[in-house]
């Protein structure tokens, strides 16, 4: 029964996100390789005890592998919130298989795994598919204050 619940609840974001889209967005989230990722948010090769974010506006990073279900979800998502936030946050996007020492550095267990990075303070890990109104939420609340 929560297997039947979970699908529908997917299958619900994934109309729900389809149905969103406005259709003449070209900004897409970016995907990132390691060294995209030493220099654009950070060096954890010669600072590797302490965080220190590199980016000129806040992030969003989106850990995903090609063969997750919910990480294909989530994809719609990252591009429109790339869209919708363009000049305001930045939304990554790395891909576990090919990134795996980024995969090993944050510990991800579980895809999708988003982090998402302010200007100042500790960035914060979520795990799980989450719906746009709670990503834009946490864009609003905890990345553009």
């Amino acid at each position: 029964m929560n297997k039947l619940i979970t699908t529908l609840t997917l299958l619900l974001f994934v109309m729900g996100a389809a149905a969103s889209n406005k259709g003449d967005e070209t900004m897409k989230a970016t995907n990132i390789t390691k060294e995209d990722f030493l220099t654009k948010v950070m060096d954890y090769k010669n600072n590797p005890t302490e965080w220190k974010y590199l980016g000129d506006k806040p992030a969003i990073i989106d850990f995903y592998a090609s063969w997750c279900g919910p990480c294909k979800m989530m994809a719609p998502i990252m591009d429109e919130l790339a869209a919708e936030y363009d000049g305001e946050v930045y939304i990554y996007k790395v891909d576990t298989e090919a990134e795996q020492e980024l995969a090993q550095v944050f510990g991800i267990r579980s895809i999708p795994s988003i982090l998402f990075i302010p200007m100042d303070g500790q960035p914060m890990m979520s795990q799980g598919a989450m719906p746009k109104a709670e990503l834009k939420k946490i864009i609003d609340e905890k990345l553009k204050n």
